[in-house]
């Protein structure tokens, strides 16, 4: 046998032996649908209409904000316009504050002129007017030290203060090296093999952070009665005019000091003017609003209701977070997801696919305080409160798919350890990998709404994207807006999405569960 014929052979047997094992894993593949979806979305796709409307129209979308707001009625009219039933707002329980900012300007003064990259961290206090001070400088040493603010307060009355990050290159995340190396990239076939676990915070570690916010609120009471006008923070990792704004526990702060989030680049330069003695003055101006009295939050749902009389109390979920920071539009951190997550279930409409169990599509809010709007929609639907245990309701949700780390295609998904899951997601994951959707990595991945689920005992995924410069620029930035999606990765994500979804809805059994661990229901002790 020639060469060529054999490895045409073996071909045809490979083929033919995932065909056989596909069979045994899932007899109903709906791959004819697939197929259908796929046509659809690269001939009709509407995802540059649903981010734009998600990020130039609405605007930055801080959780209960006038631009969060502005997204959810416009999602809700678009679920309205698909044909989705139960359209509404859901509060989940009391957030907070309602801030969006309406002024801004930073530059400095003294020693020259000269415009200042920078932006007021969330729920910043206000200055009340355009101010003009000397800058002083501390180290984070300094910084974090209570007596030394304490033994400092005449040094620190009247000045802007500048707390200094670490130097650029010499430690942190990153190298001397990094600064030749891409800022966008993709995963290798070699890279996803060895997908390691991602963003999958310990208990001790999240006590650990809610240890660190209590110690800022407590810093920067001190400030405020120092009397210092305003306090800047900078990091090596805001290189390239990229700041990264978030402030996890702001809109619970008691401080009205004005907080400002600084460019690497501007702040080395004014610690050297000052370090060989040439004062530097800023001129800053703060205008924050708040906005009514409603302090509870909201997720925004919709459903298309399931065909099948045995099946449609059974539900499939499929979400991601609508609300972001307010630095930038929140285009890849997270209108990405809700993008795709809408352009699924627009897709299974527009086709008229109406699976057996019913679909509901879900945007969280409070994802960037603490994904507290998903935590808490599983407790007040899945967990009975007196006894932490699941409910009658969480046991007809088969899954729940999320989708949040950027803009890059879907590239596998996440099990959470849920192993008996791998062989139908390797089965479904098939028609796609030419697409380049090939993984199933039986690993955890934190940090966003699917855990939620996870916690509640519910299957919760993760899908594994190309990161592109979701980490390194535009997550949590300045630079997070429209014009750093990457479009025809979004549409790749839409059709694998709305694919398993259908699949989820339609085969005959719920999707394998993993045992219930009560122990993580923890998070109600911490206050992030």
């Amino acid at each position: 046998m020639k060469e060529s014929t054999l490895k045409f052979a073996i071909a045809i047997m490979l083929l033919l032996s995932n065909i056989f094992v596909g069979f045994a894993q899932d007899k109903h593949l709906a791959t004819d649908v697939f197929y259908k979806i796929r046509q659809a979305e690269m001939q009709t796709s509407q995802i540059p209409h649903i981010a734009h409307y998600l990020t130039d129209v609405s605007g930055p979308r801080l959780t209960n904000s006038p631009g969060f707001a502005r997204a959810a009625a416009w999602a809700i009219k678009s679920f309205k316009s698909y044909g989705l039933t139960n359209t509404k707002l859901e509060p989940w329980g009391n957030f907070g504050k309602s801030w969006e900012l309406q002024d801004f300007s930073i530059a400095m003064k003294a020693p020259y002129f000269q415009p200042i990259v920078a932006l007021p961290a969330p729920w910043s206090g206000n200055t009340n007017g355009p101010i003009q001070a000397q800058v002083t400088l501390l180290t984070q040493a300094q910084a974090i030290d209570s007596a030394y603010i304490k033994n400092h307060y005449n040094d620190l009355r009247g000045m802007i203060i500048l707390i200094l990050g670490q130097p650029l290159f010499t430690s942190g995340p990153e190298k001397a090296s990094d600064i030749f190396a891409p800022r966008a990239t993709r995963f290798t076939e070699d890279e996803l093999s060895k997908t390691d676990d991602y963003y999958n915070y310990t208990y001790d570690q999240i006590h650990a952070l809610n240890d660190q916010l209590r110690l800022e609120e407590k810093l920067n009471l001190l400030y405020e009665k120092a009397g210092a006008v305003a306090v800047i923070h900078s990091e090596a990792g805001n290189t390239y005019g990229t700041v990264f704004d978030e402030s996890f526990h702001s809109y619970q702060s008691k401080s009205k000091v004005p907080q400002v989030k600084m460019a690497y680049e501007d702040c080395q330069r004014i610690q050297r003017l000052i370090t060989s003695g040439h004062p530097v003055e800023l001129a800053l101006n703060i205008k924050g609003s708040y906005f009514g009295n409603d302090t509870k939050a909201y997720n925004v749902i919709g459903e298309i209701p399931g065909s099948d009389p045995q099946l449609k109390d059974q539900v499939v979920i499929l979400g991601a977070h609508l609300d972001s920071w307010s630095a930038s539009t929140g285009a890849t951190d997270n209108a990405s997801g809700c993008a795709v997550m809408m352009e699924a279930v627009r897709l299974l409409d527009s086709l008229h696919l109406q699976p057996k169990r019913t679909i509901r599509i879900v945007l969280w809010s409070g994802e960037e305080q603490g994904i507290y709007g998903s935590y808490n929609y599983v407790k007040n639907h899945y967990i009975n409160p007196s006894t932490g245990k699941p409910n009658s309701e969480q046991e007809k949700v088969s899954a729940y798919f999320n989708l949040d780390n950027g803009t890059g295609k879907i590239r596998g998904i996440y099990t959470q350890g849920n192993t008996a899951v791998k062989p139908l997601f390797d089965q479904w994951f098939q028609p796609f990998h030419d697409l380049g959707a090939t993984t199933v990595a039986n690993k955890y991945t934190g940090c966003t709404d699917h855990t939620s689920f996870d916690w509640a005992g519910i299957p919760g995924f993760e899908f594994i994207q190309d990161p592109i410069d979701y980490d390194n620029i535009t997550h949590h930035s300045n630079q997070d807006n429209y014009d750093h999606l990457q479009i025809e990765d979004l549409k790749q994500a839409a059709i694998i999405v709305a694919s398993f979804v259908y699949q989820a809805g339609n085969r005959p059994d719920l999707l394998p569960r993993k045992p219930f661990e009560k122990r993580l229901f923890e998070w109600d002790n911490l206050a992030l």
